[in-house]
Parts: structure tokens; C-alpha cells; sequence
């Protein structure tokens, strides 16, 4: 007897069809034989199936039965064809009547005893079973939380193979989970992260920090061992505005097809915040492996990447940073398959002035020679610096301003500055794909930005100066209209063009 039920297979963060087609009452000694391109993971999942079996009351293969994974030309991988396995072998020996169990997209893991646990991907299932019309969407009750999250699709929790294997005959009904959506709480992520009131000093710091996260800009932090770099950007989520929903969708599917699901229903929602260190290897930072799948960038999507001790990185770590940092995605090409994935992140980067860390600390020597710091900063490319918006020096703090018992301000009078300048971006840019000034196009900075000829001298007598280039043309005036947008101001005036400019005064020949 034959038996097909509907599956997926996960590639990069989007899902794709599958079909299990269990043939049972060949001729030959009971085995099971598994076909479609499936790796070490997915051919292990005979002997967690008939333990499942066994442990759930059925009974097991009498003839040779043939399981074909199609299309045949798709590498399968993981375990989560444990439980449409185990019930199409169910169909196929007559054990259950299921005559709708193709209307059902099925995924999960089983463990020995018949219990399901969770499986990578649940939202990109959720978003294939919608797409295709499905009645609805098995899953293990640990990962279907996350599925719930995608409208227009019945979600059916299922904590062991017995409950499926009654729900799909009729013998148990099972209802769906509610629609949900991922909650953003602010004062949440000021308990994990820390409060900017718990900074000392360093005001034109927490300005840049505050005009980076409104726009989306990337930011480099420069200054001594000790002056708060690393501190600063630990409380750089407890500011970060809400996320759309759009947004938050996209970040739990990357996260869910990483194994690294981060928002069920009932738990709250915060944006992305990763910091490898800095031994990671290209691939770790980009992503890739045999099957490809994401790496910290795309983990980072919506989020921040904090990258400390910049330089420390390898040098070909950094430059594979080039071009997602322009185009928000990234293309992985292996032998497996060809992705593309997002990676919208906002870059924060810390790193010393020199090698022992004191170049222009008054209060202590440097021992660095002027070839030993040319070698530590040409670690950075100038390609690289070109792409990092603002450029800010954090110097060392004073006892005095530790000892300063008043506190600073709060992250949540910064964060209300912040979502009331993304909401002006929000309304500028509604219609089109950008959601933050740091991704404007060529037209939308020639339409939102206008120069009259005073800010064009302005910018072009600074341009020279700097000998800046084309790329930190843009970025100057992106910066620009976020400090405007801040300001509440529909046009960028000279103060605010003047401050965007000096966000840039450690770049080129100054830097170097």
C-alpha cells in the first residue's frame, strides 16, 4: 500500500516542498529503505522510528518498505522527517485511516518513546503551508509557538506520535493554536542590557550612539582601554526602536531556520544583538557551511553586530563585510545550492588607537612606534571605513565624572527621541523598501535631502579637505537628515549637516 503525505525541506531560511512516499508489501526481508538524497541525520531516522513505534503501541514493518524523499535532486537534512515517516508507515500497513493526511504539512522529530521535539525552520514552514493552501500544520508543541506568529494557516501542536496518529484519523480532535504576534517591550531590554543612566560622562559619545541607532547608521568607537566603548554598546539595545511586524517576522525566521528561535508567542520580543569574537572565520561571520545557512550577519538582521577590538579581526573577516554592508543581503554559492540571505544589520565597532591602547591619553605614555600604529590601523581598509557612517572618539573618563554620584540620562528618554525620528522615517519612506535613513537610495537622498548652495559649499569644502569620497558623500547626508529628523526639523540645516560632518573628521588622511 501506498502512502504520501507532505513535507518540507529547509534551504537557507525559506522552506521547500517535500513529498514522503512510503510504499509498504514489497517483496523481500523486512527492512526499511530510505531514498531522496537524505544525510547521516535523515538515515539514522529508521531506528528512532520503529523504537517510536514500538513505544506508541503499533506494531512494525513485516515486508520491505521503500520511503522516497522527492524531488530526488534535493539534499535532506536534520531529523525532522521522523514524524511524516512514522505516520505514512502507519497509512501504508493500514495501522490508521487518514484519508486527509495530504492536506497537512507535516515536520518533527521523535524521540524512542513516540514524544515529538522541535525541529528548525517552523516559520518558514508555517509560511510554505500557507502559500500552498494546506488544511493545516503539524508540528512538535515545542517549535509551533513560532509558526502561530504567520497569519492565514492552522497550527496543531502535537506532543507525541500516538496524538497525531488519532488526530489525523479522527479520534482526537486537536484545536489550533491562536494567531499571536511578538510583543516589544523597551523596559525589557533595559533589564537585560543595562540603563544609559549608568554611563559617566562621554555626552558626545552617547550623541553619536543616539543619531547612529535613529537612522540605522554604522558606528566606530575609537579610544583608550577603559573609557566605556564596550559599556556604551552593551546598552545600545535598551534604545533600539520597536520593530514592525514585518520585521519581526523576518528576524524569527532567520533565528528559527539557525536553531536559535528566540520569540514565541508568550515571550517578549527584542532585536538581535550579536558579538562574535573576534577569532571568528569568514564563514562563521558570513555564513555558508556544506548546506549553506546564516551566519552572525544574518543574525544580526534588524539588529545590531558589535564587533569589538576591530582590528583584532582577521583582515579577510572584515572584507567579506563590504558588500552586505551595502546591500543589506548576502550571496552564498556551494557545491549544495545557491542562497541569499538578509542581513539589514546596523555594524558597531570598537577599537584603541594604537596597539597599547594610549595614543593621546594625557594621563598616560604611549610606547607605540609611528610604523607599529600605521600597521594596527591599516588592518581596516579604507573601503571598510568608507562604509561606516560615523567615526567618534570616546577619551578616557575623568575620576571626577566617576565619582559624580548624578545619574545620567535615561535609556528611555533617549529611546522616546529614537522611535519619534524612525516614525518621521517610517512615514517619509511608506510604500517603498526602506525603513531607516542609512537605507536611502541615490533618488530618495536627491528628493529628502535637498542643498541649497550655501550646505552644497558647505559639504564640498569638507569633501576636499578630508579628501572623502563619493560613498561618504552619501553617507554624510544620510547622517544629516537623521540629525533632522531628531530635531523634528523637515529640512537639514547647516548645524545639523555641520554635525554630520565632523562624525566623519577620523576618516581618510586624518585617520591614517
Amino acid at each position: 500500500m501506498l502512502a504520501t503525505l507532505f513535507s518540507a525541506a529547509l534551504q537557507g531560511i525559506e522552506a521547500l516542498p517535500v513529498h514522503v512516499e512510503v510504499n509498504h508489501g514489497e517483496a523481500g526481508d523486512p527492512k526499511l529503505v530510505l531514498v531522496g538524497l537524505p544525510d547521516a541525520a535523515v538515515k539514522e531516522s529508521d531506528d528512532r522510528v520503529f523504537s517510536a513505534l514500538a513505544n506508541s503501541g503499533f506494531g512494525l514493518l513485516r515486508t520491505r518498505t521503500t520511503i522516497n524523499l522527492a524531488p530526488g535532486d534535493l539534499r535532506k537534512e536534520g531529523p525532522l522527517y521522523d514524524l511524516p515517516i512514522a505516520l505514512g508507515i502507519l497509512v501504508a500497513t493500514g495501522q490508521i485511516s487518514a484519508p486527509t493526511i495530504a492536506d497537512y504539512l507535516i515536520a518533527g522529530e521523535l524521540g524512542l518513546s513516540g514524544a515529538t521535539r522541535p525541529v528548525r525552520g517552523a516559520l518558514a514552514f508555517a509560511r510554505l503551508a500557507r502559500d500552498r493552501g494546506c488544511k493545516g500544520l503539524l508540528l512538535p508543541a515545542g517549535c509551533a509557538g513560532e509558526a502561530a506568529l504567520v497569519e492565514g494557516v492552522s497550527v496543531y501542536p502535537i506532543q507525541n506520535l500516538d496524538e497525531a496518529a488519532r488526530f489525523l484519523s479522527g479520534q482526537l480532535p486537536l484545536a489550533p493554536l491562536p494567531a499571536a504576534r511578538p510583543v516589544f517591550d523597551i523596559s525589557a531590554s533595559a533589564v537585560h542590557t543595562g540603563d544609559f543612566s549608568e554611563v559617566k560622562g562621554q555626552h558626545s559619545l552617547r550623541r553619536a550612539i543616539e543619531v547612529a541607532v535613529a537612522g540605522g547608521h554604522n558606528l566606530l568607537m575609537i579610544g583608550p582601554p577603559g573609557s566605556g566603548k564596550s559599556m556604551v554598546a552593551k546598552r545600545i539595545p535598551s534604545i533600539m526602536p520597536a520593530p514592525t511586524l514585518d520585521e519581526s517576522l523576518e528576524i524569527l525566521a532567520i533565528h528559527s531556520a539557525a536553531g536559535q528561535t528566540q520569540g514565541q508567542s508568550q515571550h517578549l520580543f527584542r532585536r538581535p544583538v550579536r558579538t562574535p569574537h573576534h577569532t571568528i572565520s569568514d564563514v562563521g561571520l558570513i555564513g555558508g557551511g556544506t548546506i549553506p545557512g546564516p551566519g552572525e550577519i544574518s543574525l544580526a538582521h534588524h539588529g545590531v553586530l558589535f564587533l569589538d577590538e576591530l582590528p583584532e579581526f582577521k583582515r579577510s573577516a572584515l572584507e567579506v563585510l563590504r558588500q552586505p554592508l551595502e546591500d543589506a543581503s548576502v550571496t552564498i554559492s556551494r557545491s549544495a545550492g545557491k542562497i541569499t540571505l538578509p542581513c539589514a544589520f546596523m555594524l558597531v565597532a570598537a577599537m584603541n588607537p594604537c596597539p597599547c591602547g594610549y595614543l593621546g591619553d594625557a594621563r598616560h605614555e604611549c610606547r607605540c612606534s609611528p610604523t607599529q600604529i600605521q600597521r594596527y590601523r591599516a588592518r581596516i581598509s579604507g573601503p571598510l571605513l568608507d562604509r561606516i557612517d560615523i567615526h567618534i572618539e570616546a577619551p578616557a573618563v575623568t575620576i571626577s565624572e566617576l565619582r559624580n554620584a548624578a545619574s545620567g540620562e535615561t535609556s528611555a528618554a533617549m529611546s522616546t527621541r529614537v522611535q519619534a525620528a524612525r516614525n518621521r522615517q517610517l512615514e517619509r519612506y511608506k510604500g517603498t523598501h526602506t525603513i531607516a535613513n542609512a537605507r536611502m537610495t541615490h533618488p530618495q537622498i536627491r528628493t529628502h535631502i535637498p542643498l541649497d548652495s550655501n550646505l552644497g559649499d558647505l559639504l564640498q569644502q569638507a569633501m576636499e579637505q578630508l579628501s572623502l569620497s563619493a560613498r561618504a558623500y552619501d553617507r554624510i547626508l544620510k547622517v544629516a537628515r537623521t540629525i533632522a529628523d531628531l530635531a523634528g526639523s523637515e529640512r537639514v540645516e547647516a548645524n545639523h549637516l555641520l554635525e554630520a560632518i565632523q562624525y566623519r573628521s577620523l576618516d581618510r588622511k586624518v585617520f591614517y
